[in-house]
This record gives C-alpha cells, structure tokens and sequence, in this order.
C-alpha cells in the first residue's frame, strides 16, 4: 500500500456524540416523568400501576419509549453519516466530493475512504511520494465501461495498489498493481480473484496521463510507470487436531483465514512470514500446523507483490502423547544442594 503516514481510523475514540441506547433506560425515564406530573397524594397509586405489564397506560408509555429509541438511533446514524470513519454508500460520496474526489467504477468504501484521506496530499506541487500515490489512485476516477457498444461481456482494470520511490534525484518510478473486473451487460461486475495484479499497458498509460498533468508533476521531474513485480509463492499445510468428532468446521475456519491472509498480502511491498501463516492457520481446535511450503519467510520489495497460486490444507492423524514412558527431558525434583 501507500506508504505515507495516515491516521487509523479505526483506532480514534468512539464519537462522544453518539450515544448509548438503552430502551429500559428510557421507558424508566418515562414513568418517572409521568408519575412526578400527578399530585404527591396519588403518586403512590400510579406507581403501583404502572408495574403492572397489562395495564394500557404502560404500552402507551412502552411504545412511546421504543419510538424514542427509533429517533436517537436515527439521530446516531445522521451523526456517523458526516464522519470519513463511519460514513458509506451516499454519504461517503457526499464526503468524498468536499475534497474534489469522486468514487471510481466499483470501488468500495474503504478504499474510497482511504483515497479520502489522501487529498490533501494531492495538493503539493513539489512532487512528494504521498502526491504521486494520491493521484496514480485518482486515476481509477477517469476509467469507464461502454457496456452498451454491442459486446455482452469484457473485461477492465484498476489500479489495487501503488509504490513511490526516487532511485535518484528528479528521477521518480512508480509501480502499479492492478485488480481486474469482469463485466456483463445488465449484471454486477465482478472481481476476477484469480487475477495476479499485473497491470495492463491501457492502464499504465492512464497511470502515466495522470501523472503527468501539468497541475501534478513538478517540470524537473522524470515519472517512469512499470508494473509491479509479481512473486509468486504457494501454501501448503497439515492441521493436527485436538480430539474431536467434527474436523470440516475447523479446516474451514482454517480456510477462511488463510484465504484472507492470502488476499491482504496481496499488496506491493507486503512480505510473507510464517508466523503470520502459522498464526493464521492455528485456530481453536488445532493441535499442530505442519507447514510444508514456504519453508521460509518470503521478503518482498517494494516493487514486488506476493501472489498465492496454490494453497491447499490437509487434516493429519490426531496425535496423543505417550505418557507411560518418562520423558527424558523432564526435570523432576529439585536441586540436591
């Protein structure tokens, strides 16, 4: 991903604008008010009606307290609506366009946020990493299907990720990788998985008109768009289980985690570590991961990305441990002095 410092939005404070609900907070709130509005010789009264469930003045009071419930909530999600870390669909668009950023063809929330974030970086003119990476993503705005030229189906990409880097003075490269879409007439499009991010030529040249726009590329600079490097690698591994009746729930949890460890080190500069893919396969229920490939950490540069082709999961043989024999590497006892 872009290297520039951002802001985590997921780690800021919740908003203290908005509020905890709590219906029984409210309904009590409810009778409270309305019994201190009767006079001090009939509150006692009341009281005791109101405990009663079935009494007509508590479902009045009841549906009251759940519609209050209904308006603060709504008043939360108008409150997270105007918020980059919260906002979605329309309201991020709406958020986006503050900023002069728009979304691009089937780009999702959070990297539309993340672009969000960025653009104020666009505004430089002195060429740092952060404009380069800002407006090499902006170029995705500019990308469009004519899906009404007679074809039934095709296909398109985007930028996924970008890299900046100055190997010398006014010398600036920067490395694209790209995710493909397919498209056909009157469906969704959908994101070819299998893609490995190369990027296409088409897309390197919009990637190369984008930054070379006089209002982005400082006159000294000398901007070179190659694609990124793709390193390919394959995970294969055995999960010795604990005692247990049912396996496939476990390798599919298994399964899941990996394919998504797979998909979020799909990105430039992204190295690959066995304690992340052991971590990552060693879910509850797991005794032991054997891993057979990769043997080793997978370093990756900045203009590389790491690309999965393969990754298979086996159940082993639950093991148990011997324990009528002494293990000669058990210590018991103290010390004789």
């Amino acid at each position: 991903m872009p290297t520039i410092d951002l802001v985590d939005l997921s780690q800021l404070p919740p908003p203290d604008v908005v509020e905890p609900l709590d219906y029984e907070r409210l309904l009590a709130e409810r009778k409270a008010k309305l019994i201190s509005l009767y006079p001090e010789e009939q509150r006692d009264a009341i009281t005791r009606t109101l405990e009663l469930e079935s009494e007509p003045l508590v479902k009045l009071l009841e549906e009251n307290a759940y519609r209050e419930l209904i308006l603060r909530q709504r008043v939360n999600e108008a409150a997270r609506a105007v918020m980059l870390a919260y906002a979605t669909n329309g309201d991020l668009d709406q958020l986006g366009a503050n900023y002069n950023v728009t979304r691009a063809v089937m780009e999702p929330d959070s990297t539309f946020r993340n672009r969000i974030q960025r653009a104020f970086e666009g505004l430089s003119v002195a060429g740092p990493i952060g404009a380069y990476e800002y407006h090499a993503l902006k170029a995705n705005e500019g990308i469009s299907v004519n899906k009404g030229d007679g074809k039934g189906k095709g296909e398109y990409q985007t930028v996924a990720d970008v890299s900046v880097i100055s190997p010398s003075p006014a010398n600036v490269t920067v490395t694209i990788l790209s995710q493909k879409w397919v498209w056909e007439k009157d469906k969704d499009d959908k994101k070819d998985e299998k893609h490995n991010g190369i990027p296409s030529q088409d897309l390197l040249d919009k990637v190369v008109i984008a930054l070379n726009d006089e209002d982005v590329r400082p006159v000294a600079d000398r901007v070179k768009v190659q694609p990124a490097q793709i390193v390919e690698y394959q995970i294969d591994a055995v999960l010795y289980l604990e005692p247990t009746p049912e396996s496939e729930p476990i390798r599919k949890l298994a399964e899941k985690n990996m394919d998504k460890y797979v998909k979020d080190q799909h990105k430039l500069g992204k190295d690959i570590r066995l304690s992340a893919i052991y971590a990552a396969l060693h879910v509850a229920g797991v005794q032991r991961v054997e891993l057979k490939t990769p043997v080793k950490d997978i370093p990756i540069c900045k203009h590389e990305a790491p690309y999965c082709t393969d990754a298979k999961l086996e159940i082993g043989k639950t093991q148990t441990t011997d324990c009528s024999k002494p293990n000669p590497d058990l210590i018991v006892g103290g010390s004789d002095e």
